[in-house]
């Protein structure tokens, strides 16, 4: 009896599994479209939504993320700081009671786009690590579902979480007297967290003119401003490949830039915040700003052996 050859068994193993691997994918990606239209349409049937584009779907339904690192230059304490940013732009579905991700598929989770924004950088001897979370609903029907920050740094961390539910329920801890433990409601209106989140989604939806707007986590913890709504005025520019859309706070004296893609998706280019920055009489303006670096889109969750380490020198991490 003639042998079998074993390089012709193994490649036919391999096709086989390359076969499964392929079908399974296909499975799971079909399993999240029916999850994603289900939800869309239990939305539309209560609230007025933004119809999802096949492009969307194609781009945000992929079973991956978007990463994008930026070269930082940040004030902070009267100087510019020199560091690095990172936005991980990614789809989940939200469990609406519990606002947190949900781990399984119900007919009333939320489909929402979720972005994690990191800062790292030094000041002086020690490091400042920052991050801020926000969870827009890709229907783009109402507020940002969910608002959370952290800032860590040597003197002590600070973390606040804004919950969208009959009004803005707020919690805020820090290592500082003066705010210690807070808690409060404020009324909804426009958060420039959700801001970032809907350029993604919608920027042609962009609010402007004259406007109530609740500045970022980021700002007011670090600021040591009072959380609320503060006038604004805001304006949407579109320069045919880029396009920005620019925030004034007058009592704040502060100005934030966003640059963003003026095609879909709509990808952050960079952004720009200038305002007072030091202490009492020294505070002077200054301009921090954010030029991209690299963007990849990845499932990153899955990739936590030290084998992926490279992919940081990709994103000139």
């Amino acid at each position: 009896m003639e042998r079998s050859n074993p390089t012709f068994l193994v490649g036919i193993s391999i096709s086989l599994l390359l076969i499964v691997a392929s079908c399974k994918e296909k499975a799971q990606v079909d399993k999240t479209e029916m999850a994603l239209n289900t939800a869309i349409e239990t939305a539309a049937d209560t609230k007025k939504t933004n119809p999802i584009s096949e492009e969307f779907k194609a781009y945000w339904y992929a079973g991956e993320a978007e990463i994008t690192s930026y070269q930082l230059e940040q004030a902070r304490y009267g100087e510019l700081r020199e560091g690095s940013s990172v936005l991980i732009f990614v789809t989940e579905p939200f469990l609406a009671e519990k606002q947190v991700k949900a781990d399984g598929s119900r007919p009333d989770n939320i489909p929402v786009l979720k972005l994690n924004s990191t800062k790292n950088y030094l000041t002086g001897i020690y490091p400042y690590s920052i991050m801020s979370s926000s969870f827009y609903p890709v229907q783009d029907n109402g507020h940002a579902v969910k608002v959370s920050f952290s800032s860590q740094e040597w003197c002590g961390q600070v973390y606040a979480q804004l919950n969208n539910r009959e009004n803005f329920e707020v919690m805020s801890h820090s290592y500082f007297e003066t705010e210690a433990d807070q808690s409060l409601k404020l009324e909804k209106t426009t958060l420039e967290n959700e801001l970032w989140n809907k350029i993604r989604v919608n920027p042609e939806g962009l609010p402007t003119g004259a406007l109530k707007i609740i500045p970022s986590m980021e700002y007011i913890r670090l600021s040591h401003k009072q959380l609320k709504a503060y006038d604004a005025t805001a304006v949407l520019n579109n320069e045919d490949a880029l396009s920005t859309y620019e925030i004034n706070y007058p009592e704040l004296d502060r100005t934030l830039s966003i640059q963003f893609s003026t095609a879909f998706p709509h990808m952050i280019e960079g952004w720009s915040e200038s305002f007072k920055s030091g202490y009492g009489s020294n505070a002077k303006i200054l301009t921090s700003t954010a030029k991209k670096v690299k963007t990849i889109k990845s499932p990153y969750w899955q990739k936590n052996s030290n084998r992926f380490l490279p992919l940081r020198d990709t994103l000139g991490l």
